[in-house]
């Protein structure tokens, strides 16, 4: 079959236990296509074709001795800040480049244990900071639908495999955005989870209070299927909330868009720099949304303007603090030659760590500082808190909270955008971070050089069933999500 990368993931799954191909088969149809196409879109940092043909034999073997689970034998592709037993785990940067990890994240070992097949390990922005996964140490990966263009960050990676059909599915992380962003450049179905909901063991540290994984696939019901085997609590992550977990497949129909309350915030789309295709996109989406029987409702969400500088003082802060470890000393990048400690922790840090990343632990601290610390990181708390607060006053009348992922399309790879113009590029999805809530990303258009925009749906607390159901319905009725770049229809 030439056609497999076209199988939804509930098809492969069926697929896959009526014996109409094998995991060897579509494994191989992944890597030939990795192969053949990751050369332009250059997705994929470590390509693992020896472990993934072996996961795919013992996939094969429980599937026709009857023992498998529901996503036995379906290919995944891993961002490259889950930490992988045996395989190199870089989180972009130059300072981990030969960092084989010991052992697996919770996620990555979830992800055996549900059967699935790993493909390799995606690109990323250096240790999660950025927007555009340029930042890089193995370089820039390409937005499939404009090879000229980023495919947004830090999850680039994982969004340009899947957007290229170069992975069915893929994790990725959010710290400000980092799967929502990515998702609406790329034409993506990307879920932020609740703070709390999947283990944040064994991913590499950006900012602990902010990190959330989660998955990044063609449509809600994708997402569904990797959010079954990705979510539980786990003792291993002191944040990990001991909740029930929802059947997020089962779940795809139960939430009801007629009567569903949903909120405008004013502010957000009066944004300066909010790009009239997006607005209109998102907005005939919202038109999509009410004819099926939503109700559109304004509401004020006045601490938007506090959202940027908040994120990018507690963000800083806690990088500056995680990434202290980086010394040269126990593992990682180490300088040639040091002629002394000193030397020896300046040179491997500076020789290691990207301009973005070390921008971003001095910022961070300098906010930690004697005598800035009450005056800035405390203060950015206490500002958390009113936006938290604004949030949950807003859930008091609206079930969900509907704005654009990203005030623009994709940018082109190399527009120079400077730091400020990057983080202001983050306004409609640092909030969500801030305050702990889960967020999705659907595909609902293009824009006139026919490059994707994304709609992001806000819920409450826990509300991951009800965001993947009332994207599910949109995308039962629109096509958006089935759209594929050129690139995506080349047969390997």
């Amino acid at each position: 079959m030439t056609d497999l990368h076209r199988l939804s993931i509930r098809e492969m799954t069926e697929g896959l236990a009526s014996a109409q191909f094998s995991s060897r088969e579509i494994t191989e149809h992944y890597l030939k296509r990795i192969e053949k196409i990751d050369a332009q879109v250059k997705s994929y940092v470590t390509v693992t074709p020896e472990q993934a043909l072996a996961e795919a034999d013992a996939a094969d073997a429980l599937l026709k001795a009857g023992g498998a689970n529901v996503l036995t034998g379906v290919p995944l592709a891993h961002k490259d800040i889950f930490c992988t037993q045996g395989v190199k785990t870089t989180a972009g940067s130059k300072i981990l480049d030969n960092f084989i990890s010991p052992y697996d994240a919770t996620v990555v070992a979830k992800a055996k244990a549900a059967g699935l097949v790993t493909l390799g390990k995606v690109n990323m922005d250096e240790f999660a900071m950025g927007s555009t996964s340029e930042s890089s140490y193995f370089g820039a990966t390409a937005n499939p639908w404009a090879l000229d263009h980023v495919p947004g960050g830090s999850s680039g990676g994982s969004a340009a495999a899947v957007a290229a059909d170069l992975a069915p599915f893929a994790t990725g992380t959010d710290t400000g955005g980092s799967i929502r962003q990515p998702a609406s450049f790329c034409g993506l179905t990307g879920l932020k989870p609740t703070y709390g909901r999947v283990s944040r063991f064994g991913i590499i540290a950006y900012a602990s209070s902010l990190d959330q994984a989660g998955p990044m696939a063609r449509s809600a019901e994708d997402c569904a299927y990797l959010m079954n085997a990705m979510a539980g609590h786990d003792a291993k992550d002191s944040t990990s909330v001991n909740k029930d977990v929802d059947n997020y497949v089962a779940n795809l129909n139960g939430t009801s868009v007629k009567g569903l309350r949903i909120g405008i915030p004013k502010q957000y789309f009066n944004v300066a720099g909010l790009d009239a295709d997006v607005k209109a996109r998102v907005e005939e989406s919202l038109k999509k949304l009410e004819d099926m029987g939503a109700i559109l409702v304004e509401i004020d969400l006045n601490m938007t303007e506090s959202y940027v500088p908040t994120y990018y003082l507690i963000a800083p802060a806690e990088a500056s603090s995680n990434l202290s470890r980086y010394d040269g000393v126990r593992y990682g990048y180490r300088c040639e030659n040091p002629v002394d400690l000193m030397d020896l922790y300046k040179r491997s840090r500076s020789e290691g760590f990207g301009p973005e990343v070390q921008r971003r632990i001095l910022i961070g601290t300098y906010a930690l500082s004697a005598g800035y610390y009450d005056a800035y990181y405390v203060k950015a708390q206490k500002v958390r808190r009113l936006i938290q607060q604004d949030f949950l006053k807003a859930f008091e009348a609206v079930d969900v909270i509907a704005a654009p992922s990203a005030p623009t399309t994709a940018y082109k790879i190399g527009a120079n955008l400077s730091p400020t113009e990057m983080y202001l590029g983050d306004i409609y999805t640092l909030a969500v971070n801030l305050a702990g809530l889960p967020a999705i990303n659907a595909p609902v258009g293009f824009d006139k050089d026919n490059l994707p925009v994304g709609l992001q749906l806000i819920g409450n607390y826990w509300s991951e069933s009800q965001l993947l159901s009332v994207v599910h319905q949109y995308q039962q009725t629109t096509d958006w999500h089935t759209k594929r770049a050129a690139i995506a229809e080349e047969n390997a």
